[in-house]
């Protein structure tokens, strides 16, 4: 199979799809790997690199579209990328589509077969390519939080973990998923005094348990949300539904009630966000006020940490490539569950329930397309 990695051109997009060392793997495996010139840079890979794993650097995108038999990206097609995709042309990648219309009807068109990397679940119902940036970007979520808390930035002027003798900053965390728990590791870690909402109770019971007692569980409903909304220095949104679009859990009148300079980051963002003021920004301009309140909307957080991220993100991804490359996709996805869940979009069929319920769509099931 002919894989392509072209170079990310999302705004302050860093990362790559694949490594050197997968490239060699797959090389070796027989396979041919086009690698878009400068496409690692960001993740301090060298073309170099890539040449003596045996890949071949390609000078533009146009080409690697044309020639590949599979796509591996990191982000979701940027419109020039989509008019460049093929009919029959697998698309490995993040797509997010409940969160864009315009997504899921180019990629309809196209007629190729998406497979997301956020949607690709395991038996026991865990995440296992959404789960690594989840981490990171969980983590960054409070290290960002806790930079724009500074007066300097525009925040209140609080130390996160505050000092003897002062208090430290409340820090609200809806979710306590991948994300919310890893916010709230990092949070407590740092010294803040943190409290997450979280509708599973044996989810809640266990991170009673596992979580540092400067962490306060509490059900999340309306009444529980509202207050703590006012009480937060810095609100993390952390929800997930599978492929479907967040839930609104704060709303702008909840916002109103936020002290002047409180942080608030939505990591769902990128899944149309939980938080109703939040809107899609970008690393070189990640931050908005509303209400009085500094917006953190980046869309690709774990893009800034470009190397720990790609890595992570790789490691997780490649065998999946490799059983993708060797088997096709079709043979992959029946005899790989995980595989399976990932396809979103077939042959200009939205396959993934989820998905179609969002815009009102028609539905296919993916065995009425794959035998």
């Amino acid at each position: 199979m002919i894989i392509g990695v072209p170079k990310e051109i999302k705004k302050d997009e860093y990362r790559v799809a694949l490594v050197p060392v997968g490239a060699e793997t797959l090389t070796r495996m027989g396979h041919k790997v086009l690698v878009q010139k400068s496409a690692g840079e960001g993740s301090g890979f060298s073309d170099a690199e890539y040449r003596a794993a045996g890949a071949s650097i390609i000078p533009s995108a146009k080409t690697i579209f044309a020639r590949a038999d599979m796509i591996i990206k990191v982000k979701e097609p940027q419109p020039v990328e989509i008019r460049m995709i093929r009919k029959g042309q697998i698309i490995f990648t993040y797509f997010h589509f409940a969160a864009s219309r315009p997504l899921t009807m180019g990629m309809v068109k196209t007629g190729a077969t998406c497979i997301a990397y956020e949607t690709m679940e395991e038996i026991d119902g865990t995440l296992p390519l959404l789960t690594p940036m989840s981490e990171v970007a969980g983590r960054m979520a409070i290290q960002e939080g806790a930079k724009y808390l500074e007066r300097p930035m525009g925040g209140l002027g609080m130390l996160l973990g505050g000092v003897p003798g002062v208090a430290p900053a409340h820090v609200v965390i809806l979710g306590g998923g991948i994300v919310g728990t890893h916010a709230a590791k990092m949070a407590a870690g740092l010294g803040a005094s943190v409290t997450m909402l979280e509708l599973d109770i044996e989810r809640m019971r266990y991170l009673a348990d596992v979580l540092p007692a400067n962490i306060t569980c509490l059900m999340s409903n309306p009444e529980n949300i509202r207050n703590e909304v006012k009480k937060a220095d810095l609100l993390v949104g952390a929800v997930l539904i599978k492929g479907a679009k967040a839930p609104r859990l704060v709303t702008r009148q909840m916002i109103k009630t936020m002290k002047k300079g409180s942080v608030v980051v939505d990591v769902a963002v990128d899944q149309g966000g939980c938080i109703e003021t939040i809107k899609p920004t970008t690393h070189t301009n990640p931050t908005y006020l509303v209400d009085g309140v500094i917006h953190y909307g980046v869309a690709n957080m774990p893009g800034a940490v470009a190397r720990t991220s790609t890595f992570a993100l790789t490691n997780a991804t490649f065998p999946y490539a490799v059983e993708i490359a060797n088997k096709g996709f079709a043979t992959a996805a029946v005899e790989d569950e995980t595989i399976w869940t990932g396809i979103n979009i077939i042959d200009g069929r939205i396959t993934d329930p989820a998905v179609a319920k969002t815009f009102r769509m028609k539905y296919t099931p993916l065995e009425d397309v794959v035998v």
